[in-house]
């Protein structure tokens, strides 16, 4: 969507050359299309992390991409349709897709050593690399076949991989019919003692909520998911207006940051996990400072970015840097809640992708309101500073409170006789 609509609104800009429908959508209108795909994120996230948990993560996730691949291919229908239309596609949208992430942790468990739990975090973020090879294919799509082609060739290929992974993937080595005994007896012996097993517990939310190390994860999620949905989503539209490139040039230069996030990723939890494995470093000084690094440095590039930004190749080298070193999250905070609760890791990931999700709405509201009046540079360096800001609160944060040890509410059994306790008072 980051890319075609671009296309779909009309502009007053002369160089501009419709490749398909335009809609007279003003410029709140077009952020909140953008924005309110984040309102299901908000809603979905902690339920698809809990159910997960419950019925596990193949069912809810295969589910989720049915979902959202069918109303990917009516997006362009919902745009000739009505305005409102668009919305209410992005939300359900946003409602399917919401639980996608917060369900990884569920079958991490079952299937990845704690090792290679950052390894493994990484590459899930290959949808990184998938809307990397998105932005410039649809670019050139746009070019050749016009916009609502992207909905329908990216729809069409979600149902694909749906169908994959319905095929495929198995939320335990027990229930996989297409791998050896050794493997299973492999893969079980490595992941003994935090292995999931769905089934209804009952979840300590009271602990969790008043968890240092949880709300350490959660704000350092809030402040890392600002900065990727103002650059990732927003970057088509600067490129566009600010350094005004066309379509076809915007579509590959804003696939750069997608790239640099996948590689740099592998890179390094590459690392975490030989440091993990060599026992020379803590898993608390592993992950501290990984999201150190995550808030750091793109804090100072954003700086540079302040100042030279208007130049477009200091521009691109920024914003794809900047998206290359905030993925050292992966190896820091992201992987963490695994770390200190292994049974309700899936919950904890879904109370924190909640809270980053809804930055994706207001940061779309935060650019729609500094850029109200003209679109330019100056206006940019406003938002620009905020993201610094929120880069050193994130950092800080995790640092005093994060934490690499399991809680002790992690243990069903514990929170089981205090509540039996609780309840014979």
């Amino acid at each position: 969507m980051s890319i075609a609509i671009v296309e779909m609104v009309a502009t007053n800009n002369s160089n501009f050359s419709a490749h398909g429908p335009t809609y007279q959508w003003n410029e709140h209108q077009r952020n909140d299309i953008l924005g309110c795909f984040f309102w299901g994120f908000l809603l979905s996230a902690i339920p698809g992390g809990r159910l997960s948990e419950i019925y596990g993560t193949k069912i809810i996730l295969g589910t989720a991409m049915l979902i959202s691949s069918v109303l990917t291919i009516v997006t362009p229908l919902a745009c000739h349709l009505h305005y409102y239309c668009v919305v209410a596609v992005r939300v359900v949208l946003g409602l399917a897709l919401g639980v996608s992430w917060p369900s990884i942790p569920p079958l991490a468990l079952n299937w990845v050593a704690p090792a290679d739990t950052s390894k493994f975090m990484a590459h899930t973020i290959a949808c990184a690399l998938g809307a990397g090879l998105t932005l410039p294919v649809s670019g050139y799509i746009i070019a050749l076949l016009m916009w609502p082609s992207v909905f329908y060739i990216t729809g069409a290929i979600s149902l694909v991989w749906t169908a994959f992974w319905f095929y495929l993937v198995y939320d335990s080595p027990e229930k996989h019919p297409r791998i050896s005994s050794e493997e299973k007896a492999t893969v079980t012996r490595e992941t003994v003692g935090l292995r999931h097993s769905k089934g209804e517990k009952e979840t300590p939310w009271i602990k969790i909520l008043l968890s240092g190390p949880v709300w350490a994860i959660v704000v350092a999620d809030f402040c890392l998911q600002f900065n990727t949905n103002i650059i990732l989503n927003e970057l088509p539209s600067y490129m566009d207006r600010v350094l005004h490139f066309n379509i076809k040039k915007n579509g590959l230069l804003s696939s750069l940051p997608y790239f640099a996030t996948y590689l740099m990723a592998v890179v390094f939890c590459y690392i975490a996990d030989r440091w993990r494995k060599s026992n020379k470093f803590s898993i608390v000084t592993i992950r501290k400072l990984f999201t150190s690094i995550s808030f750091c440095i793109p804090a100072v590039l954003f700086l540079i970015q302040i100042y030279w930004g208007y130049d477009e190749v200091v521009s691109v080298i920024v914003f794809t840097l900047s998206q290359g070193f905030l993925a050292a999250s992966t190896a820091g905070f992201i992987s963490n809640s695994m770390d200190i609760s292994p049974v309700y890791s899936g919950t904890i990931f879904g109370l924190a992708f909640t809270c980053g999700a809804s930055t994706g709405y207001f940061s779309s509201k935060l650019v729609a309101v500094v850029t109200s009046e003209e679109v330019s540079f100056q206006q940019w360096r406003y938002i620009f500073w905020i993201l610094i800001a929120l880069d050193v609160v994130g950092c800080l944060f995790y640092y005093i409170f994060g934490s690499g040890d399991i809680q002790k509410w992690n243990s069903v059994e514990q929170n089981e006789t205090e509540t039996r306790e609780l309840n014979r008072k």
